[in-house]
Protein backbone atom coordinates (compact mmCIF):
# COMPACT_ATOMS: atom_id res chain seq x y z
CA UNK A 1 0.00 0.00 0.00
CA UNK A 2 1.19 3.50 -0.84
CA UNK A 3 0.65 6.86 0.87
CA UNK A 4 -0.74 5.34 4.04
CA UNK A 5 -2.18 7.55 6.77
CA UNK A 6 -3.42 6.58 10.21
CA UNK A 7 -5.89 9.07 11.75
CA UNK A 8 -5.84 8.26 15.43
CA UNK A 9 -8.57 8.56 18.07
CA UNK A 10 -10.72 11.18 16.41
CA UNK A 11 -14.49 11.43 16.86
CA UNK A 12 -15.67 10.03 13.55
CA UNK A 13 -18.98 11.52 12.44
CA UNK A 14 -20.49 10.12 9.26
CA UNK A 15 -24.26 10.77 9.19
CA UNK A 16 -24.67 8.78 5.95
CA UNK A 17 -23.60 5.62 7.77
CA UNK A 18 -24.91 6.58 11.23
CA UNK A 19 -21.40 6.63 12.66
CA UNK A 20 -20.57 8.80 15.65
CA UNK A 21 -17.85 7.34 17.83
CA UNK A 22 -14.21 7.70 18.72
CA UNK A 23 -12.18 5.35 16.58
CA UNK A 24 -9.23 5.21 14.20
CA UNK A 25 -9.39 5.60 10.44
CA UNK A 26 -6.90 4.19 7.95
CA UNK A 27 -6.14 5.50 4.47
CA UNK A 28 -4.12 3.94 1.67
CA UNK A 29 -3.88 4.64 -2.03
CA UNK A 30 -6.31 7.59 -1.78
CA UNK A 31 -9.11 5.53 -0.23
CA UNK A 32 -10.43 4.68 3.22
CA UNK A 33 -9.28 1.10 3.86
CA UNK A 34 -10.44 0.51 7.43
CA UNK A 35 -12.30 1.99 10.40
CA UNK A 36 -11.49 0.91 13.95
CA UNK A 37 -8.88 -1.83 13.65
CA UNK A 38 -5.90 -1.57 11.32
CA UNK A 39 -5.70 -3.81 8.24
CA UNK A 40 -3.27 -6.73 8.32
CA UNK A 41 0.42 -5.86 7.88
CA UNK A 42 -0.42 -2.19 8.34
CA UNK A 43 2.37 0.37 8.26
CA UNK A 44 1.57 4.08 8.34
CA UNK A 45 3.66 6.60 6.44
CA UNK A 46 1.97 9.29 8.51
CA UNK A 47 0.01 9.31 11.77
CA UNK A 48 -2.37 12.16 12.63
CA UNK A 49 -3.35 12.48 16.28
CA UNK A 50 -6.99 13.56 16.13
CA UNK A 51 -7.68 13.29 19.86
CA UNK A 52 -10.37 15.82 20.79
CA UNK A 53 -11.13 16.58 17.15
CA UNK A 54 -13.97 15.67 14.81
CA UNK A 55 -13.13 13.60 11.74
CA UNK A 56 -15.86 13.90 9.11
CA UNK A 57 -16.27 13.71 5.34
CA UNK A 58 -14.90 16.72 3.48
CA UNK A 59 -17.50 19.44 3.08
CA UNK A 60 -19.29 19.72 -0.28
CA UNK A 61 -20.31 23.24 -1.30
CA UNK A 62 -23.11 23.44 -3.87
CA UNK A 63 -22.31 27.01 -4.92
CA UNK A 64 -18.93 28.74 -4.97
CA UNK A 65 -18.28 31.39 -7.57
CA UNK A 66 -14.57 31.07 -8.32
CA UNK A 67 -14.53 34.05 -10.72
CA UNK A 68 -12.31 32.25 -13.22
CA UNK A 69 -12.44 32.36 -16.15
CA UNK A 70 -13.43 35.96 -16.75
CA UNK A 71 -13.21 37.85 -13.46
CA UNK A 72 -9.73 37.05 -12.19
CA UNK A 73 -9.44 40.52 -10.61
CA UNK A 74 -11.94 39.26 -8.01
CA UNK A 75 -10.52 35.79 -7.40
CA UNK A 76 -8.99 32.78 -9.12
CA UNK A 77 -9.54 29.07 -9.00
CA UNK A 78 -6.22 28.71 -7.23
CA UNK A 79 -6.98 31.31 -4.52
CA UNK A 80 -10.49 30.05 -3.83
CA UNK A 81 -9.76 26.32 -3.84
CA UNK A 82 -6.94 26.93 -1.37
CA UNK A 83 -9.35 28.92 0.79
CA UNK A 84 -11.80 26.06 0.52
CA UNK A 85 -9.20 23.53 1.64
CA UNK A 86 -8.42 25.67 4.70
CA UNK A 87 -12.13 25.66 5.51
CA UNK A 88 -12.50 21.86 5.28
CA UNK A 89 -14.24 21.97 1.90
CA UNK A 90 -13.09 19.26 -0.49
CA UNK A 91 -15.60 19.68 -3.32
CA UNK A 92 -16.90 22.93 -4.82
CA UNK A 93 -19.62 23.44 -7.40
CA UNK A 94 -18.83 26.26 -9.81
CA UNK A 95 -21.98 27.89 -11.31
CA UNK A 96 -22.11 28.28 -15.11
CA UNK A 97 -22.04 32.11 -15.23
CA UNK A 98 -18.32 32.35 -15.88
CA UNK A 99 -16.96 34.25 -18.86
CA UNK A 100 -17.14 32.39 -21.17
CA UNK A 101 -20.21 30.61 -19.86
CA UNK A 102 -19.93 26.88 -19.12
CA UNK A 103 -22.07 25.92 -22.11
CA UNK A 104 -19.51 23.77 -23.89
CA UNK A 105 -17.31 20.90 -22.72
CA UNK A 106 -14.23 22.99 -23.63
CA UNK A 107 -14.97 25.61 -20.95
CA UNK A 108 -15.63 22.89 -18.41
CA UNK A 109 -12.34 21.22 -19.30
CA UNK A 110 -10.49 24.53 -18.79
CA UNK A 111 -11.93 24.90 -15.28
CA UNK A 112 -11.15 21.30 -14.38
CA UNK A 113 -7.58 21.71 -15.59
CA UNK A 114 -7.05 24.89 -13.55
CA UNK A 115 -8.45 23.12 -10.50
CA UNK A 116 -6.14 20.16 -11.01
CA UNK A 117 -3.19 22.54 -11.31
CA UNK A 118 -4.18 24.20 -8.01
CA UNK A 119 -4.39 20.74 -6.36
CA UNK A 120 -6.36 21.96 -3.36
CA UNK A 121 -10.04 21.02 -3.80
CA UNK A 122 -12.16 19.22 -6.33
CA UNK A 123 -14.17 21.54 -8.61
CA UNK A 124 -17.38 20.44 -10.27
CA UNK A 125 -18.80 22.59 -13.04
CA UNK A 126 -22.55 23.16 -13.24
CA UNK A 127 -23.35 23.46 -16.93
CA UNK A 128 -25.49 26.14 -18.56
CA UNK A 129 -29.03 25.11 -19.42
CA UNK A 130 -29.22 27.49 -22.38
CA UNK A 131 -26.57 28.88 -24.72
CA UNK A 132 -24.75 31.78 -23.08
CA UNK A 133 -27.47 31.65 -20.38
CA UNK A 134 -29.64 33.73 -22.69
CA UNK A 135 -32.73 31.58 -22.20
CA UNK A 136 -33.42 31.08 -25.92
CA UNK A 137 -31.72 27.90 -27.19
CA UNK A 138 -30.92 24.84 -25.12
CA UNK A 139 -27.24 24.17 -24.57
CA UNK A 140 -25.48 20.94 -25.54
CA UNK A 141 -27.05 19.32 -22.50
CA UNK A 142 -26.03 15.76 -23.29
CA UNK A 143 -22.47 16.75 -24.14
CA UNK A 144 -22.14 18.72 -20.90
CA UNK A 145 -23.42 15.76 -18.93
CA UNK A 146 -20.94 13.41 -20.63
CA UNK A 147 -18.14 15.90 -19.96
CA UNK A 148 -18.82 15.74 -16.22
CA UNK A 149 -21.54 18.24 -15.32
CA UNK A 150 -23.80 16.53 -12.75
CA UNK A 151 -26.40 19.29 -13.11
CA UNK A 152 -27.41 22.13 -15.41
CA UNK A 153 -28.75 25.56 -14.51
CA UNK A 154 -29.74 28.84 -16.10
CA UNK A 155 -28.64 30.62 -12.93
CA UNK A 156 -30.78 33.68 -12.33
CA UNK A 157 -31.28 34.26 -16.01
CA UNK A 158 -34.80 33.09 -16.77
CA UNK A 159 -35.78 31.29 -19.93
CA UNK A 160 -37.51 33.34 -22.62
CA UNK A 161 -40.76 31.59 -21.77
CA UNK A 162 -42.03 28.57 -19.90
CA UNK A 163 -42.08 26.49 -23.08
CA UNK A 164 -38.28 26.65 -23.20
CA UNK A 165 -38.17 25.57 -19.55
CA UNK A 166 -40.59 22.75 -20.22
CA UNK A 167 -38.57 21.46 -23.18
CA UNK A 168 -35.41 21.61 -21.08
CA UNK A 169 -37.10 19.62 -18.32
CA UNK A 170 -38.37 16.99 -20.76
CA UNK A 171 -34.89 16.56 -22.24
CA UNK A 172 -33.24 16.50 -18.82
CA UNK A 173 -35.75 13.95 -17.57
CA UNK A 174 -35.02 11.65 -20.52
CA UNK A 175 -31.29 11.69 -19.84
CA UNK A 176 -31.38 11.72 -16.05
CA UNK A 177 -29.94 15.22 -15.76
CA UNK A 178 -30.58 17.20 -12.58
CA UNK A 179 -31.68 20.80 -13.03
CA UNK A 180 -30.61 23.51 -10.57
CA UNK A 181 -33.40 26.09 -10.44
CA UNK A 182 -33.22 29.64 -9.08
CA UNK A 183 -36.76 30.53 -8.16
CA UNK A 184 -37.10 34.23 -8.90
CA UNK A 185 -39.66 35.72 -11.25
CA UNK A 186 -37.73 38.44 -13.16
CA UNK A 187 -40.74 40.72 -13.64
CA UNK A 188 -41.63 40.68 -9.96
CA UNK A 189 -37.98 41.07 -8.93
CA UNK A 190 -37.73 44.03 -11.36
CA UNK A 191 -34.09 44.90 -10.61
CA UNK A 192 -34.77 45.22 -6.88
CA UNK A 193 -32.03 44.94 -4.29
CA UNK A 194 -33.85 44.47 -0.96
CA UNK A 195 -36.76 42.54 0.47
CA UNK A 196 -40.11 44.28 -0.05
CA UNK A 197 -41.05 45.43 3.45
CA UNK A 198 -40.84 48.30 5.88
CA UNK A 199 -37.02 48.46 5.85
CA UNK A 200 -36.78 48.81 2.07
CA UNK A 201 -39.61 51.34 2.14
CA UNK A 202 -37.92 53.44 4.84
CA UNK A 203 -34.61 53.36 2.99
CA UNK A 204 -36.17 54.02 -0.39
CA UNK A 205 -34.64 50.94 -1.96
CA UNK A 206 -36.14 49.12 -4.97
CA UNK A 207 -37.66 45.97 -3.53
CA UNK A 208 -38.12 42.30 -4.39
CA UNK A 209 -41.33 40.80 -2.99
CA UNK A 210 -41.42 37.32 -1.48
CA UNK A 211 -43.85 36.50 -4.28
CA UNK A 212 -40.97 36.72 -6.77
CA UNK A 213 -39.75 33.47 -5.23
CA UNK A 214 -43.01 31.73 -4.46
CA UNK A 215 -44.58 32.44 -7.87
CA UNK A 216 -41.50 30.94 -9.55
CA UNK A 217 -41.52 27.90 -7.22
CA UNK A 218 -45.17 27.29 -8.12
CA UNK A 219 -44.48 27.51 -11.86
CA UNK A 220 -41.50 25.20 -11.65
CA UNK A 221 -43.33 22.66 -9.48
CA UNK A 222 -46.13 22.42 -12.04
CA UNK A 223 -43.62 21.59 -14.78
CA UNK A 224 -41.58 19.26 -12.56
CA UNK A 225 -44.69 17.23 -11.77
CA UNK A 226 -45.56 17.02 -15.48
CA UNK A 227 -42.09 16.10 -16.77
CA UNK A 228 -40.79 14.06 -13.83
CA UNK A 229 -37.41 15.81 -14.02
CA UNK A 230 -35.07 15.61 -11.04
CA UNK A 231 -34.92 19.23 -9.84
CA UNK A 232 -33.15 21.15 -7.13
CA UNK A 233 -34.17 24.58 -5.84
CA UNK A 234 -31.15 26.82 -5.14
CA UNK A 235 -30.92 29.45 -2.39
CA UNK A 236 -34.48 29.34 -1.02
CA UNK A 237 -35.03 32.50 1.02
CA UNK A 238 -38.67 32.63 2.15
CA UNK A 239 -40.88 30.84 4.66
CA UNK A 240 -43.53 30.28 2.01
CA UNK A 241 -40.98 28.83 -0.42
CA UNK A 242 -39.85 26.29 2.18
CA UNK A 243 -43.48 25.41 2.92
CA UNK A 244 -44.18 24.78 -0.78
CA UNK A 245 -41.20 22.46 -1.05
CA UNK A 246 -42.31 20.60 2.09
CA UNK A 247 -45.73 20.16 0.51
CA UNK A 248 -44.15 18.88 -2.70
CA UNK A 249 -42.19 16.31 -0.68
CA UNK A 250 -45.44 15.21 0.98
CA UNK A 251 -47.01 14.70 -2.44
CA UNK A 252 -44.05 12.66 -3.64
CA UNK A 253 -42.56 15.22 -6.03
CA UNK A 254 -38.85 14.58 -6.55
CA UNK A 255 -37.30 17.90 -5.56
CA UNK A 256 -34.59 19.06 -3.19
CA UNK A 257 -33.50 22.47 -1.92
CA UNK A 258 -30.59 24.33 -0.40
CA UNK A 259 -30.12 27.58 1.47
CA UNK A 260 -27.18 29.95 1.69
CA UNK A 261 -25.58 29.94 5.15
CA UNK A 262 -25.95 33.72 5.54
CA UNK A 263 -29.73 33.46 5.15
CA UNK A 264 -29.77 31.51 8.43
CA UNK A 265 -28.20 34.43 10.34
CA UNK A 266 -29.11 37.72 8.69
CA UNK A 267 -32.40 39.45 7.97
CA UNK A 268 -33.65 42.64 6.33
CA UNK A 269 -32.77 44.45 9.57
CA UNK A 270 -29.10 44.07 8.67
CA UNK A 271 -29.41 46.44 5.71
CA UNK A 272 -30.86 49.21 7.88
CA UNK A 273 -27.59 51.16 7.77
CA UNK A 274 -27.07 50.49 4.04
CA UNK A 275 -24.37 47.93 4.82
CA UNK A 276 -23.25 46.92 1.30
CA UNK A 277 -21.90 43.60 2.63
CA UNK A 278 -25.52 42.63 3.30
CA UNK A 279 -26.50 43.23 -0.32
CA UNK A 280 -27.19 39.68 -1.49
CA UNK A 281 -29.46 37.94 -3.95
CA UNK A 282 -32.01 36.69 -3.12
CA UNK A 283 -32.30 39.54 -0.62
CA UNK A 284 -32.26 39.11 3.13
CA UNK A 285 -35.85 38.49 4.18
CA UNK A 286 -37.69 38.92 7.46
CA UNK A 287 -36.67 37.38 10.79
CA UNK A 288 -39.73 35.14 10.45
CA UNK A 289 -38.39 33.88 7.12
CA UNK A 290 -34.95 33.34 8.67
CA UNK A 291 -36.41 31.31 11.54
CA UNK A 292 -38.52 29.23 9.14
CA UNK A 293 -35.46 28.48 7.01
CA UNK A 294 -33.62 27.31 10.14
CA UNK A 295 -36.52 24.99 10.95
CA UNK A 296 -36.60 23.69 7.36
CA UNK A 297 -32.90 22.84 7.56
CA UNK A 298 -33.37 21.12 10.91
CA UNK A 299 -36.25 18.91 9.72
CA UNK A 300 -34.69 18.05 6.36
CA UNK A 301 -37.02 19.95 4.02
CA UNK A 302 -33.84 21.81 3.06
CA UNK A 303 -31.20 19.11 2.85
CA UNK A 304 -28.10 21.19 2.06
CA UNK A 305 -26.47 24.40 3.22
CA UNK A 306 -24.10 26.10 0.80
CA UNK A 307 -21.78 29.08 1.05
CA UNK A 308 -23.09 30.91 -2.06
CA UNK A 309 -19.54 32.21 -2.14
CA UNK A 310 -19.16 35.42 -4.16
CA UNK A 311 -15.78 37.11 -3.65
CA UNK A 312 -15.44 40.72 -4.81
CA UNK A 313 -12.71 43.31 -5.08
CA UNK A 314 -13.01 46.22 -2.61
CA UNK A 315 -14.42 48.65 -5.19
CA UNK A 316 -17.44 46.42 -5.82
CA UNK A 317 -18.87 47.38 -2.43
CA UNK A 318 -18.01 51.08 -2.39
CA UNK A 319 -20.97 52.46 -4.36
CA UNK A 320 -24.42 53.39 -2.96
CA UNK A 321 -26.27 50.25 -1.81
CA UNK A 322 -28.33 49.56 -4.97
CA UNK A 323 -25.25 50.01 -7.17
CA UNK A 324 -23.00 47.66 -5.20
CA UNK A 325 -22.49 44.14 -6.47
CA UNK A 326 -24.46 41.53 -4.50
CA UNK A 327 -22.77 38.67 -2.72
CA UNK A 328 -20.67 37.61 0.26
CA UNK A 329 -17.23 36.05 0.37
CA UNK A 330 -18.38 33.03 2.32
CA UNK A 331 -16.07 30.05 2.03
CA UNK A 332 -14.00 30.96 5.08
CA UNK A 333 -16.99 31.30 7.42
CA UNK A 334 -19.07 28.30 6.24
CA UNK A 335 -18.11 25.85 8.98
CA UNK A 336 -17.78 28.53 11.68
CA UNK A 337 -21.32 29.78 11.09
CA UNK A 338 -22.52 26.20 10.99
CA UNK A 339 -20.99 25.57 14.40
CA UNK A 340 -22.93 28.59 15.69
CA UNK A 341 -26.14 26.82 14.67
CA UNK A 342 -24.98 23.93 16.83
CA UNK A 343 -24.11 26.23 19.75
CA UNK A 344 -27.59 27.81 19.50
CA UNK A 345 -29.21 24.33 19.46
CA UNK A 346 -30.70 24.93 16.03
CA UNK A 347 -28.95 21.85 14.64
CA UNK A 348 -27.14 18.89 16.17
CA UNK A 349 -23.53 18.48 15.10
CA UNK A 350 -24.55 15.37 13.14
CA UNK A 351 -27.29 17.23 11.27
CA UNK A 352 -24.95 20.09 10.47
CA UNK A 353 -22.38 17.71 9.01
CA UNK A 354 -25.08 15.91 7.05
CA UNK A 355 -26.28 19.18 5.50
CA UNK A 356 -22.69 19.98 4.49
CA UNK A 357 -21.62 16.54 3.24
CA UNK A 358 -23.97 13.69 2.35
CA UNK A 359 -26.91 16.04 1.72
CA UNK A 360 -25.22 17.92 -1.12
CA UNK A 361 -23.58 14.71 -2.37
CA UNK A 362 -27.01 13.14 -2.74
CA UNK A 363 -28.31 16.18 -4.66
CA UNK A 364 -25.37 15.92 -7.05
CA UNK A 365 -25.74 12.17 -7.39
CA UNK A 366 -22.22 11.63 -6.06
CA UNK A 367 -21.17 8.53 -4.17
CA UNK A 368 -19.20 10.62 -1.70
CA UNK A 369 -19.78 12.67 1.43
CA UNK A 370 -19.22 9.69 3.71
CA UNK A 371 -16.46 7.78 5.49
CA UNK A 372 -16.74 4.26 4.19
CA UNK A 373 -14.27 1.54 3.32
CA UNK A 374 -13.53 1.74 -0.38
CA UNK A 375 -14.58 5.40 -0.65
CA UNK A 376 -12.06 8.03 -1.64
CA UNK A 377 -10.54 9.73 1.36
CA UNK A 378 -11.96 13.27 1.25
CA UNK A 379 -11.79 14.23 4.91
CA UNK A 380 -12.06 17.26 7.20
CA UNK A 381 -10.51 17.20 10.68
CA UNK A 382 -11.43 20.08 12.97
CA UNK A 383 -11.36 20.99 16.64
CA UNK A 384 -14.94 21.89 17.68
CA UNK A 385 -13.70 23.71 20.80
CA UNK A 386 -10.99 25.84 19.20
CA UNK A 387 -12.01 29.49 18.85
CA UNK A 388 -10.90 31.67 15.95
CA UNK A 389 -11.75 35.09 14.57
CA UNK A 390 -12.68 35.94 10.98
CA UNK A 391 -10.49 38.86 9.98
CA UNK A 392 -8.36 40.05 7.10
CA UNK A 393 -5.49 37.83 8.22
CA UNK A 394 -7.50 34.65 8.75
CA UNK A 395 -9.50 34.92 5.51
CA UNK A 396 -7.92 32.88 2.73
CA UNK A 397 -10.31 33.95 -0.03
CA UNK A 398 -9.11 36.72 -2.29
CA UNK A 399 -12.42 38.50 -1.60
CA UNK A 400 -12.77 40.11 1.84
CA UNK A 401 -16.39 41.21 1.45
CA UNK A 402 -18.28 39.78 4.40
CA UNK A 403 -20.68 41.12 7.04
CA UNK A 404 -19.20 38.58 9.47
CA UNK A 405 -15.79 40.26 9.68
CA UNK A 406 -14.65 40.28 13.32
CA UNK A 407 -17.01 37.48 14.40
CA UNK A 408 -15.56 34.84 16.71
CA UNK A 409 -16.22 31.25 15.74
CA UNK A 410 -15.59 27.76 17.02
CA UNK A 411 -14.42 24.91 14.83
CA UNK A 412 -10.85 25.35 13.65
CA UNK A 413 -9.91 23.13 10.70
CA UNK A 414 -6.51 21.50 11.21
CA UNK A 415 -6.37 18.99 8.36
CA UNK A 416 -8.11 18.63 5.02
CA UNK A 417 -7.48 15.62 2.79
CA UNK A 418 -8.53 15.19 -0.83
CA UNK A 419 -8.09 11.70 -2.29
CA UNK A 420 -5.96 10.85 0.74
CA UNK A 421 -3.56 13.75 0.11
CA UNK A 422 -3.18 16.38 2.84
CA UNK A 423 -4.05 19.66 1.08
CA UNK A 424 -4.27 21.78 4.24
CA UNK A 425 -2.74 21.46 7.69
CA UNK A 426 -2.24 23.76 10.62
CA UNK A 427 -0.14 23.13 13.74
CA UNK A 428 -2.31 21.73 16.54
CA UNK A 429 -3.58 24.38 18.94
CA UNK A 430 -2.89 27.23 16.54
CA UNK A 431 -5.99 29.20 15.56
CA UNK A 432 -6.29 31.48 12.56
Amino acid sequence: MNNTIHIQQGRLIDPANAIDQIQDLFIADSKVVALGDAPEDWHADRTIDATGMIVCPGLIDLCANLREPGLEHKATIQSETRAAAAAGITTLCCPPDTNPVIDTPAVLELIKQRAEDAAAARVIGIGALTRKLQGKELSEMGALQKAGCPALSNQRGSADNLQVTRLAMEYASSFGITLFLHAEDPCLADHGCAHEGRIATRLGLPAIPAAAETAAVAQYLALIEETGVRAHFCRISTRRGAQMIARAHYEGVRVSADVAMHQLFLSEMDIADFNPHCHVRPPLRTQRDRDSLRAAVADGVIMAICSDHQPHEDDAKLAPFPATEPGISAIDSLLGLGMRLVEENILSINTLIERLTSGPASILGLDSGKLQVGQRADICIFDPQQDWILNQQSMRSQGKNTPFMGWEFRGQVYYTLVDGIIVHQKPRGQSS
